[in-house]
This record gives C-alpha cells, sequence and structure tokens, in this order.
C-alpha cells in the first residue's frame, strides 16, 4: 500500500503537464500509464502560443520551441492555385512573445516533458493499470495492476483521470460524455516529401470533393491530414495509396516517404462533470472535438495547469476544498465553447454539396486573404488560434474591471525595450501588478502577505494594451487576472481573499 497526495492516471501531455506543475508547487505525485512507453506516433502536432506563455513558468518554451519547428505563415490553396499567404507575424508581435505556429509532434513532446519530470524525481510508471478505485472517507483506494501482474492499493487525497477518449475513470464514475461521432472517416500520414510546397510552411488545399493540409515540422517532412470522402466499411485497412491524392498533388508535392499512415473517426463530445468528489477529469477524458486548429492538446494542457495550482492551495491548507469546483466552472464552459467552434468549422470543411464545393474552393480562400488585410479581423483570429483570447471572465474566482481588463483576463502582454510583464509570471505564485506609481499601503499590503509586488513605468503601450494606470492586478498562479482594481485599496484585495477563502501566507 503506497500514498500519495494526487495519483495521476494517464502519462499523455496533460497528465505530464499536471504532474509536472503539482510537483513544483511541492505537491506529492504519483504517475501511471498502461502502456510501455510515450506513444510512438506524432499524434497532437501544433503547440500555441498560450501554451508556450505557460510553458515558461517551467523553463520549458524555449526547450519545447527548440525542438519543434516555427511555420511562419499558413498558406491557402484552391485546385492547384495559391490563394492566401497568412503570416500571424505582423499582428501576434503586439500579442504575445510567440507569434507563430509551432509544429512538435507530440511523442518527441512527452518523453521532454518526461525527462522533465522525472529531473524532479518522478518516474511515469508505465505498464501500471487503473482497474478500479473508491472514493470514501476524504481519500480515494485506487486499484492497480503492476507490470508483474500483481495488484496494489494506492491511497490518494485526489486522483485526477488524464486517461483519454475511452477513460476509464470516466466510465467508473459513469460520468455521462453526451457528443457524437462524425460520419467522416480522415486519414493522417507522416511523410518525407520534396517540391515547392515542402518548404516548411502550413499548407491547406481544398479541391472539389477534396482536402488535405501539411504541417511541416521540418523542411521536408511533416503531418498531412485528409479526407476519405467516399464511405468505406474496411476505412481502418486502407492505406495511403487508397486515399485521394488529389489534393496533394495540387500542391505539387511529392511524397517520398510515408513514415506512418492511420485512419481514425471524430468525436465531438463533452463529459457532464469534470469533478465528482475527490476525482478530476482532464484532456480528453473530459472532452474530444475535432482537429480543425489543433485545439484538443493545448486545451488539456490547459485544465492541467488551472488544476494544479488549486490543488496545491488546497493540499497546503490555504484554501477550502470549494476552491477545486471552480476547475470544473472554469473549464468545462471552454470545453464546450471549442467544440461548438471546431464543430462549426469541421463542417464547413467536410460539407458535400455544389454549394459547399464553390464555398471552399472559391469563396473562402479569397475571403480569407482580404479579412487578412484588416487589422481587427487578423487579431481576432490570431488570438482564437493560439487561445490567447480564452478568459474565466464569468468563472468564480474572477473580480473587478480596470480598463480593458477583466478578472478573468489573460494578463495582457507589453514588451518595452527588453523588458516585458511577462517575465514575474515564471513563478508559481499569487503576485501584484501595478502599471504606474504603487501607493504605500499597497507596498505595506503586499509586503505583509510575502506576496511579490512588480511595478512598471506606465507607458502609452500599456494603455494601447488596454491596462490602466496606477490600477492594481491581483494575478492567480496560473497567470490569470483574479481582482482587477482601479484604484490600489488594499480592502478589496482583503476582501476578495476572504470570501474566496484563501490565504498567502
Amino acid at each position: 500500500m503506497t500514498e500519495q497526495d494526487v495519483l495521476i492516471v494517464g502519462a499523455g501531455p496533460t497528465g505530464l503537464v499536471l504532474a509536472l506543475w503539482l510537483t513544483a508547487q511541492g505537491v506529492k505525485v504519483r504517475i501511471i500509464d498502461k502502456n510501455s512507453g510515450p506513444g510512438p506516433t506524432s499524434r497532437a502536432m501544433v503547440v500555441h502560443a498560450r501554451t508556450l506563455e505557460l510553458y515558461c513558468q517551467l523553463d520549458l518554451a524555449s526547450a519545447v520551441i527548440e525542438a519543434g519547428h516555427r511555420n511562419p505563415s499558413v498558406n491557402l490553396w484552391a485546385k492547384g492555385r495559391a490563394k492566401a499567404r497568412i503570416s500571424f507575424s505582423p499582428t501576434g508581435a503586439t500579442l504575445t512573445p510567440y507569434p507563430f505556429v509551432l509544429v512538435y509532434p507530440q511523442d518527441h513532446h512527452e518523453r521532454l516533458l518526461a525527462a522533465r519530470l522525472e529531473a524532479l524525481g518522478v518516474k511515469v510508471e508505465r505498464q501500471t493499470e487503473l482497474v478500479g478505485f473508491q472514493d470514501a472517507d476524504g481519500r480515494v483506494s485506487a486499484h492497480l495492476r503492476l507490470p508483474d501482474g500483481s495488484e496494489e492499493v494506492s491511497i490518494t487525497r485526489y486522483l485526477a483521470g488524464c486517461d483519454g477518449a475511452r477513460s476509464p475513470v470516466r466510465h467508473k464514475l459513469a460520468i455521462g460524455f453526451a457528443g457524437s461521432t462524425y460520419n467522416q472517416t480522415f486519414y493522417v500520414a507522416d511523410v518525407d516529401a520534396s517540391g515547392s510546397t515542402a518548404n516548411g510552411e502550413v499548407h491547406i488545399s481544398f479541391d472539389s470533393s477534396d482536402f488535405v493540409a501539411l504541417l511541416a515540422y521540418a523542411r521536408g517532412r511533416g503531418r498531412l491530414i485528409g479526407l476519405v470522402r467516399d464511405e468505406r466499411e474496411n476505412a481502418d485497412r486502407l492505406t495511403f495509396e487508397d486515399v485521394s491524392h488529389r489534393a496533394m498533388d495540387r500542391l505539387r508535392l511529392t511524397i517520398e516517404r510515408v513514415n506512418w499512415f492511420s485512419t481514425y473517426r471524430v468525436h465531438h463530445r463533452v463529459a457532464d462533470r469534470f469533478r465528482h468528489g475527490h476525482v478530476f477529469l482532464l484532456g480528453d477524458a473530459a472532452h474530444v472535438h475535432s482537429p480543425v486548429g489543433g485545439q484538443g492538446m493545448n486545451t488539456g494542457i490547459g485544465d492541467a495547469i488551472n488544476l494544479a495550482w488549486k490543488l496545491a492551495a488546497v493540499l497546503k491548507g490555504q484554501a477550502p476544498d470549494s476552491l477545486l469546483d471552480s476547475y470544473e466552472h472554469e473549464r468545462i464552459r471552454i470545453a464546450r465553447q471549442l467544440v461548438a467552434t471546431t464543430d462549426r468549422l469541421f463542417t464547413f470543411v467536410t460539407a458535400e454539396s455544389r454549394f459547399a464545393d464553390v464555398s471552399r474552393v472559391e469563396i473562402a480562400p479569397i475571403l480569407a486573404g482580404l479579412a487578412f488585410r484588416i487589422g481587427r479581423v487578423r487579431e481576432f483570429l490570431f488570438r482564437i488560434l493560439s487561445q490567447t483570447q480564452l478568459n474565466y471572465r464569468s468563472g468564480p474566482l474572477s473580480r473587478g474591471t480596470a480598463a480593458g481588463v477583466k478578472g478573468g483576463d489573460r494578463l495582457p502582454w507589453v514588451d518595452m525595450a527588453g523588458r516585458d510583464n511577462y517575465q514575474p509570471l515564471t513563478a508559481i505564485t499569487w503576485q501584484v501588478h501595478v502599471y504606474g506609481t504603487p501607493r504605500d499601503e499597497m507596498r505595506d499590503w503586499c509586503g505583509a502577505r510575502g506576496v511579490p509586488l512588480h511595478v512598471f513605468p506606465w507607458t502609452r503601450a500599456h494603455g494601447t494594451a488596454g491596462l490602466a494606470a496606477d490600477a492594481a492586478y491581483l494575478l492567480r498562479p496560473d497567470t490569470y487576472v483574479a481582482l482587477a482594481a482601479e484604484k490600489q485599496a488594499p480592502e478589496l484585495f482583503d476582501a476578495y481573499l476572504a470570501e474566496q477563502g484563501i490565504t498567502l501566507s
């Protein structure tokens, strides 16, 4: 019989990030996975800007960027003609330190995360399977099957189900997984390729009744994602030669070698609950959706970082157990919103009719090119794709407004002469930001509670980003704004913390 604070089931990116963030905050974790090693294929590919921002908390961003491949542009093609080249850099560079689409295969990503976790003293326990659990008397008794076939009982305060779309944890809890499966079958292929479009950028090619996307993860190497248009009962036995090559041929792409090929059906589902007693669902165990926009893995990582600081606070006695209810409230709304958005895009890409073909091939690429010439449209679309627009404004932990920033918002990023306001966010801690002149009362309040106070001399750039001069922003350990206060009034901060039952020392 073993004991720990949190038992994590599943060692994909979501589970590994949860283990990393908890361990960094002094929480004793155990992470198990029924497989013998990290996934051998490059399933999820895209790491978005918001994930990289959060990765700075554990000095992961630079390592991921160095190992991955920056795609500077997205190119739209229709019937073999280049229709639009969309670059996010001009707009994104004012919004985030990471104004690009980073392609980093999931198998490599998992190995990096597991190595970082092992360096902190926690090793993934492979070929270890959860066979059952009981949640009673303030703890969870988890029954595990070990690699040699023997069984063990592991006692834990909390259990985190990061065990994928078929989650045994979710099934054990009998939590509904509302949604359905799309009729269409997709294929994915990791390939070595040559040709003018094997240039290290993203290319999306539309043709009549055909579609393919190329995500480059090196020059001459990438992933093809396409649609199997005709319904086939034996879709799981298809090979690369069986699928339509019309759209990829239109990219003037020569496939030199197929390193991996698979087909799959796409689901869109969200669990009815993300918390049940001392058990939580995260990542694909809680929500699955179409791969449009590469949002899935990033959303699971967001789940993990949202939950990690809350679990740490409760386990350290700095917050009541009710704080953990905010995990479901904040993340289930985002999951539902994401499923609805990707569902609309998926329907547009896969619809079969003459009108749908004309819309995809003739109209959409032209409109996309024109829209991206409009700054506000370009910014809006970048924020959606990069997940920098995600917020918890309606959440139970969000209070106040100061200029354009509300409680629950991602803190706007501002870079001034090489010193940006995200540098202090590398610490997983509560902190206060003042853009302007701090009052003595605010300094005293922060000093008495051990809360870091970060002061940035006011500039016009701060106002452009939506911040208010001389306002005070209380930031959560996951870098979102908890309280935005136009006036530096310590009593507002005390009232907020008392309402949530949070202590900061």
